[in-house]
């Protein structure tokens, strides 16, 4: 059975004997939410690399074993109950990150703006990131950086991207340091628990936009302006 499925089991078991159940957040389990955030034996998602919580398997583990499973621990993902915990920080980082601009009218073609087949796919590589938070929870300094980078990079890669890249790097860089995340030191831990295997470049290209930024003499505008106007009061 998958490691889920298992608690599930334990969770039953608890159920019949008037015990409470274990919280822990799920949704598709498929490996593509991003909702199973367990620290299993000290590793995010266990031991297994490139997968979920939810891909996991019991046989990834010999009989006999003592597992031990910690939710994350970050101080912007507080713990709502046992193994559950708030990500709501993650959203906010995202809704900081704006939109893009789009010409109105008609539908354009599908081909009308050329995209190049490397930033295509490295485009694709950076939205593969599912927010499960596990680089945070990796990180000695609780670090969204790899997150961030990534959210920012999927955009940054495609010519629709182009208009506000900037702009949304210094937004989203501001809101990330007001919910209390670390800075980076280049660890690697996020990126060696990634799921989705999502490689540190996106971090380097992350700061590079934030130097373009401060070159053009930008600040932070929308929701992280806000926050940092309601965390100077």
């Amino acid at each position: 059975m998958s490691f889920l499925e298992m608690l599930d089991v334990v969770n039953e078991d608890l159920i019949l004997k008037g015990e409470d159940p274990i919280a822990f957040d799920h949704d598709c389990r498929e490996g593509i939410c991003g909702m199973c955030s367990l620290m299993i034996n000290g590793v995010a998602h266990g031991p297994n690399q490139g997968v979920t919580t939810c891909q996991l398997h019991m046989r990834s583990f010999k009989d006999g074993d003592t597992i031990t499973i910690e939710p994350w621990r970050a101080q912007p993902f507080p713990v709502i109950k046992d193994l559950a915990v708030d990500r709501a920080a993650f959203d906010r980082i995202i809704q900081a990150g704006g939109f893009i601009s789009v010409s109105t009218g008609s539908a354009p073609d599908a081909n009308a703006v050329q995209v190049p087949k490397p930033a295509a796919d490295s485009a694709m590589d950076a939205a593969a990131c599912i927010g499960c938070g596990a680089c945070v929870a990796a990180c000695p300094n609780a670090s969204a950086m790899l997150f961030v980078g990534a959210k920012i990079a999927h955009l940054g890669f495609l010519p629709q991207g182009q208009a506000e890249r900037s702009q949304r790097a210094l937004n989203m860089v501001t809101q990330m340091d007001a919910e209390g995340f670390g800075s980076c030191t280049n660890i690697g831990e996020c990126s060696a628990v990634c799921p989705k295997e999502i490689k540190l470049d996106v971090i380097a290209r992350m700061n590079r936009d934030l130097i373009v930024a401060s070159l053009k003499g930008l600040e932070p505008t929308g929701l992280a302006a806000k926050t940092l106007e309601q965390k100077k009061k």
